[in-house]
This record gives structure tokens, sequence and C-alpha cells, in this order.
């Protein structure tokens, strides 16, 4: 059902020294990290996904409870992904950025953002090449 989980942090150097740890005593293997960004993640097993992520806001706002925080769930197709944007649009949400290629991430990264009617924030994405469906 998850795609990934995004969590904000205010100084990451500490936020890697304690995630670290933690995640390699639960067995969770580590896939990357830019500290340039900043952000790292980690992935579950067997397969890539769902990520566990840390890393600065966004916005590049300061991280506060609620800013950085996402929950994104997996599309099985890139409409799935555009009918879901539009019924959270239609049912009180509030768009984030509207459904497309987000090629920063991954070359078939599409995806849409919202926040639900309380202000969390909500991703749906699909990480399939179209082309591979075809």
């Amino acid at each position: 059902m998850f795609s990934h989980i995004m969590v904000g942090a205010a100084d990451f150097d500490r936020a890697m020294a304690f995630y670290t740890p933690v995640l390699n005593a639960l067995g969770v293997k580590f896939r990357f990290m830019e500290p340039g960004r900043p952000w790292a993640g980690w992935q579950s097993s067997p397969g890539p996904r769902p990520l566990f992520l840390i890393g600065r806001p966004h916005d590049q706002k300061p991280h506060a409870p609620g800013n950085g925080q996402m929950v994104a769930f997996m599309a099985p197709s890139r409409d799935a992904v555009d009918t879901v944007y539009a019924l959270a649009l239609a049912h009180g949400g509030s768009s984030e950025g509207a459904p497309g290629l987000r090629p920063e991430y991954h070359p078939h990264y599409y995806a849409a953002y919202f926040r639900d009617p309380d202000g969390n924030k909500l991703c749906v994405v699909c990480h399939d090449d179209p082309a591979s469906s075809a």
C-alpha cells in the first residue's frame, strides 16, 4: 500500500546519528544518502519499497511537526494517480502539486501531492515505466 514515508529533520547529522543505528538494529537496509540536499533513505525487504526517508522539508522551511511528514500511497497506474488527485480535491483537499513526472526522483516517478482537509500532506505515486506495461 505505501510507496514511502518521509520524516522531516531539523538537524540532518543528528537525525542520521539516531536513525542509522536504530534501523540497522531492525535489519532495515540503508539505500542512499545525499548530504547536500540533505536526505537519506532506507528500503524494505525483499523489495525496494516502501522506503523510509529522512531529510530537510522540501519547501526548505524549518522542520516542525507536520512539515516534512508525508504519507505516499502507491498507485497501480498514472491514470490512477490522476483519478485519486481529482477525488482528493473534490472532497475538500488542496493541491500541493498536480499530477506529473518528477524526474528528479527517477525517470518514471509520476505523482500528485495534496493535503487532506486537516492539512496533512499526502502523495499518490506510480513508479512504473508505462512502456514496460504496453
